[in-house]
């Protein structure tokens, strides 16, 4: 398992924090072993370092006065959504006190004219959509786990939409946040566009709850699509598969989703969704709009498909069976685990320039292949973001440093290619020795907004910097 550094604590400071805390919340601040290890919980191998207490708010003002008490004593304050992050953004290295959002889950107002809604951080993509679904809108970004919305700001999330819609920054047009020292802040209106002023939405959104407490969110919507197709084809290469991703980007086809799933991955959804698949390299899209250009699209596509090998092609717009290729393609993390029971899936992701889709994709495989690690891959290729997941023995220390050199080089390969060592979860802890590598002087820029805004370091310590 990954060893994160523990920071130095206040005991002291914990102590009476908590003790406060009881007096004042009573039975919605819990100490217990479990629930504890539960918010220091990561679906991925990082060590557990759980809080010291954790405390259920319902109110903007009640979180205020949490950070407040946490302000007056220097005890870390970290910030806790459902609990899906996959770099250690939930661990407690210092101790302190858990927020833990999900009883603020109220949406707030849905303005249809506008196209916007206001929610709590509590609420889930899957809450919102359902709640929007008879008013003809949608929110699109949709990062496959059903996270909640304060944490896919605080991790700038992005998913299997981005490719059209953007990722969180894109589709947040206002905040309202927590300070550091327990004030409240609204960062903008809910006007479209804003000049006034430095854009303190986009500081937060991707901050992982190291400048303060999303409470509120102000977000962008869209109409439901007057048609909606899904499509399926199967390719005899990753490359080939890449190409055909290059190749539709580049003629500009405004598709919706685009998805890689390499055999392994196909394999694994086959198994757990009872689908039959080819299991070779396959590409699952997605087209929104009228019902001749939805037709229109899939069309082209199938042309660049055919020009790049595919075969099988094959498409709709039943909504159960587009239902039925996109459940399967999120349960895919569950899916591959049942390849190899008793392992641990590794999920890292990077993005590099859509032009080096191909050779990164194609280099990653080969290097699992070459260390021996059982490694599918999936991605949100059309932006040139992809996943892959060596499944290890976490017992065997020669599995986990092969491991642990896979996933530093590929970072590094990303890096060397104009990309990113991380396109959608983040740095947390688990990448943090890559963000100098990526950035160069930058994080010391970042480290001086940080020191800033909570000169007290108490702000989910030892996440990004």
């Amino acid at each position: 398992m990954a060893q994160i550094t523990a920071l130095p604590r206040n005991e002291t400071g914990i102590e009476t924090v908590i003790g406060i805390l009881k007096q004042r919340f009573g039975d919605r601040v819990q100490t217990g072993q479990a629930i504890r290890e539960q918010h220091g919980h990561t679906t991925t191998w990082i060590e557990n370092q759980p809080p010291d207490a954790v405390v259920f708010p319902t109110s903007t003002a009640e979180v205020s006065e949490i950070v407040k008490t946490c302000a007056e004593h220097k005890v870390p304050v970290i910030p806790f959504g459902t609990g899906t992050s996959l770099e250690g953004h939930v661990n407690a290295p210092a101790g302190g006190i858990s927020v833990d959002l999900m009883q603020m889950n109220t949406i707030l107002a849905v303005h249809a004219s506008d196209l916007d809604c206001v929610v709590q951080p509590g609420v889930t993509r899957e809450q919102l959509n359902t709640h929007l679904r008879d008013q003809g809108l949608f929110f699109p970004i949709d990062p496959g786990a059903n996270a909640s919305l304060g944490g896919m700001a605080s991790t700038r999330a992005s998913g299997t939409n981005a490719v059209r819609y953007g990722t969180m920054k894109d589709n947040v047009l206002a905040l309202e946040v927590v300070m550091p020292d327990g004030e409240v802040i609204r960062t903008a209106q809910r006007a479209k566009k804003t000049s006034a002023g430095y854009d303190l939405t986009r500081l937060m959104i991707g901050a992982e709850g190291t400048l303060g407490i999303i409470t509120e969110i102000t977000l962008k919507l869209q109409g439901i699509p007057e048609a909606i197709s899904a499509a399926r084809c199967s390719f005899p290469t990753v490359d080939a598969a890449c190409q055909a991703v290059m190749t539709t980007i580049q003629f500009g086809i405004p598709v919706a989703r685009m998805e890689l799933l390499d055999v392994i991955a196909v394999q694994a959804v086959n198994a757990h969704s009872k689908l039959d698949l080819p299991e070779t390299p396959l590409l699952l899209l997605e087209f929104h709009g009228s019902e001749a250009g939805v037709a229109e699209q899939a069309e082209l596509f199938g042309s660049i498909a055919e020009e790049n090998e595919g075969s099988g092609f094959a498409w709709t717009t039943s909504t159960e069976e587009r239902n039925r290729l996109w459940k399967a393609r999120h349960e895919f993390y569950w899916a591959s685990l049942q390849l190899r029971p008793g392992r641990t899936a590794l999920a890292t992701d990077v993005c590099v320039p859509i032009s080096r889709l191909a050779d990164c994709v194609n280099a990653a495989t080969a290097k699992a292949e070459e260390l021996g690690l059982f490694a599918p891959l999936v991605g949100h290729v059309g932006d040139g973001n992809f996943h892959i997941s060596p499944l290890i023995d976490k017992d065997d220390p020669a599995e986990v440093a092969k491991t642990e050199d896979f996933t530093a080089w590929l970072a590094e390969l990303a890096i060397s290619m104009d990309g990113t060592c991380t396109g959608e979860h983040g740095i947390g802890q688990g990448k943090r020795a890559y963000l100098s590598r990526e950035l160069g002087q930058t994080p010391r820029y970042m480290a001086a907004i940080k020191a800033a805004l909570d000169p007290l370091g108490i702000m989910n310590p030892g996440k990004i910097l």
